[in-house]
């Protein structure tokens, strides 16, 4: 037998393209690090409360920076990103409070389909400028991911539910508690310490814990090992 995985949580929300980037690397790498990864559903509303902290598109400087960087990480990543034409209403009015109570709901009742369920509201909302908020939209996303319009339909009813609710709160709470202030935030348990990262450009700095070799976001191989 070999070393058991090492964990990793990924505290993230759809409604953040830097979330997409970690995740999409995450995932590429989960096997070729022999790690353990756990896919936590935040309200990055809810960080950015606890924290005092605001969305850094709200001053124009790192907004017009956001749409230049996000440009070039597109092709680094191999993410479809695209910036929504009208960013304001999708980060400020609309948000995605509905979308993740319903990853809330699908990691409680059909947790293996929480990746592709995620990266299909992550491809509505940054690559193809479509809605998450509204009923029909969560919906189309879930379906596009492989659940069925039963399952689908089943899941999103329970969205206003007490257990639901308070899954994402408390799962929002434990992100704040590990010291959050935005996301992503990538949480490492390796030989009994754990280690808070934020954001999508700390993966060398993951793999330095981990005692692996970083090989980019895109790896080439299968052995990363050191």
């Amino acid at each position: 037998m070999g070393p058991l995985p090492r964990t990793l949580e990924l505290f993230y929300d759809v409604l953040s393209p830097y979330s997409w980037l970690c995740f999409e690397v995450l995932c590429r790498y989960q096997k070729i690090w022999n790690v353990k990864l756990q896919l936590q559903p935040t309200l990055i509303a809810g960080i950015m409360k606890d924290s005092g902290n605001k969305p850094p598109a709200l001053l124009p400087r790192k907004g017009q920076y956001l749409k230049s960087e996000l440009s070039l990480l597109k092709h680094h990543f191999q993410v479809p990103i695209k910036f929504p034409k009208d960013f304001f209403s999708v980060i400020i009015d609309k948000g995605s409070l509905s979308a993740m109570r319903f990853l809330t709901a699908v990691n409680m009742e059909t947790p293996e389909m929480l990746e592709k369920v995620s990266r299909e509201l992550w491809m509505r909302v940054w690559s193809r400028d479509e809605d998450i908020s509204e009923p029909q939209s969560i919906l189309a996303a879930a379906e596009k991911a492989g659940l069925s319009a039963e399952q689908a339909q089943g899941l999103l009813g329970m969205i206003s539910t007490a257990e639901v609710k308070k899954r994402l709160m408390e799962v929002t709470e434990v992100a704040c508690k590990y010291g959050a202030f935005g996301l992503p935030v990538t949480v490492a348990h390796v030989d009994g310490q754990t280690h808070m990262l934020f954001g999508s450009d700390r993966m060398e700095l993951l793999a330095y814990l981990l005692g692996e070799k970083w090989m980019g976001p895109v790896p080439p191989a299968l052995n990363a090992r050191l």
